[in-house]
Parts: structure tokens; sequence; C-alpha cells
């Protein structure tokens, strides 16, 4: 497990620092086969236990970090499975991504995302995920959901909640506006930003900086300063699943679906 190369996602264990690298074209959006690979690394945290002090999350797609969800797996998905068939498939999904980034977002490893680009929607909350966050100066933060009529569905209202005042919160939500990262630095979104090409490298040497403390300190003050808001986490599933049995919602995917721009998910 100290190696693994996945369709989606790889990582390597080197000087208890798990350095975790996201490739999948165009933009790392995330869908099954995301999701699996976020299984497997969850497995791997498990089983690595006290090997590993810190992981580093980053991008190898020149977009950017994370796109979001893969609206396009998902309309195709939904397309011919109606009633209960439907929101057994969604509430399903939601709840094995629940359990990956809760995991992740509780594991004892200080977590750190190295961010460039675009950040959106469930790439935006796989970085919430993280217990820092490295930005380089192109990148960009968004919450679009609601453009689908829907909400963020990954855990990011909760975990925005929990690390931000609720003024930031709102704006990005009902606004579905992007900010860029000297604006994320201000709000405290953001722990660093660095020159363009820079976050991966910046974010290697916090991990070796936290690798020089002791770890049952550091994961004793992690536990502390950083709660998991699971009753809300909840609430978020109940009512994205409400939302999306609508027509609203698939007329909003299939309007995505059709736009033939390279990057239809940019506001």
């Amino acid at each position: 497990m100290h190696t693994f190369e996945g369709e989606t996602l790889s990582w390597k264990l080197a000087d208890a620092v798990l350095d975790v690298t996201l490739h999948r074209k165009p933009c790392n959006e995330i869908g099954l086969a995301t999701l699996a690979d976020l299984e497997r690394l969850v497995e791997a945290l498990n089983a690595l236990g006290d090997q590993v002090a810190a992981v580093v999350f980053s991008s190898e797609m020149e977009a950017g970090f994370c796109a979001g969800a893969d609206l396009r797996e998902l309309y195709y998905g939904m397309r011919g499975v109606q009633g209960e068939a439907r929101r057994a498939g969604v509430r399903d999904f939601l709840e094995r991504i629940h359990r990956a980034l809760n995991t992740i977002d509780a594991a004892p490893p200080i977590t750190i995302a190295a961010v460039h680009g675009i950040c959106f929607g469930g790439g935006f909350e796989l970085a919430l995920v993280a217990d820092l966050i490295v930005a380089d100066r192109s990148s960009r933060f968004c919450f679009p959901e609601l453009r689908l009529g829907l909400i963020p569905g990954f855990g990011g209202i909760p975990r925005l909640k929990r690390d931000l005042g609720n003024a930031v919160v709102r704006d990005l939500l009902f606004t579905g506006r992007s900010i860029n990262a000297a604006k994320a630095l201000e709000v405290g979104l953001v722990s660093q930003v660095v020159a363009e090409g820079q976050a991966p490298r910046v974010a290697r040497l916090v991990a070796q900086q936290v690798c020089k403390f002791d770890r049952e300190t550091a994961r004793a003050a992690k536990r502390f300063v950083k709660p998991i808001p699971y009753a809300e986490l909840r609430q978020e599933i109940e009512l994205f699943c409400e939302l999306f049995d609508r027509p609203t919602v698939e007329a909003a995917l299939e309007s995505f679906v059709k736009n033939k721009g390279p990057l239809p998910y940019l506001p």
C-alpha cells in the first residue's frame, strides 16, 4: 500500500508523507471511478497507520485542482431511471463519498491540499477536507451548484461553516461566484498563497515541517481544533436528495451536457 496507481489518482509514501496526485482528464471530475480510488485511499490510510504523518493532495491537470462532480456521468446515469431507483442511486453515491471524505477529514495525519486553477463544487469540497490549503495565484474557488438547482452534496456547506464566517459561506453559496486566491487568503480559507506552479512544492515543505513534531500531540491538536460536523453532514445528504428529484435539476444537467465548450463548468 506504499504506492498505488489508479485510474484517477495515485499515491506514494516517502519519509512519512503520503503524496496523493489527482490525474483524471480533463480536470479530475469526481465520478464512480474517483470515488472507488478515494475508497482505496481510505483503506490505505487505515492500513499504513503510524507510518503516515502527513498527506499532500495535488493535481497533475493543467486546468486546476478539480472541477467538481462528474455531471455528465450523473446525467447519463439518471436517464431512463425513475422514481425510487433514481433516488437510491443518488443516495448510495452520496453515502459513499461522505464516508470516504469524512474518514479523510478525521484521519490522524495532517492533510494539505495544494490547489491551482479551478477548485469548484465537489473539488472545493475535497479541498475543504484538508487541514490546510496552499493555493497558487491561479486558484479560484466556487460553489456553482445553485445553477443546477442543487446544493453542494459532498459535505461542503458544513465544512465551510466550520472553517469560515457565515457571511462568506452565504456569499459563495447564494451567488455562485468564484473567489481568487488573494480573497481566499483574506477570508481565512487558505493558509498560504504562492507563485503559480509552486503549490505542490510548498505543500510538501509544510508536510516536512509537520513531520518534525510529536505525532500523538499533533493528532490530539487536530481532534481539538477540527471537529467533524456529522449531524449537519447528514442533513446535507437529505436536502440534496430532496432537491435532486425535480425536473428543474434534470433540465439543468441536460443544458450542461449539451454545452460543447471546453470548460462548461466555468461560471
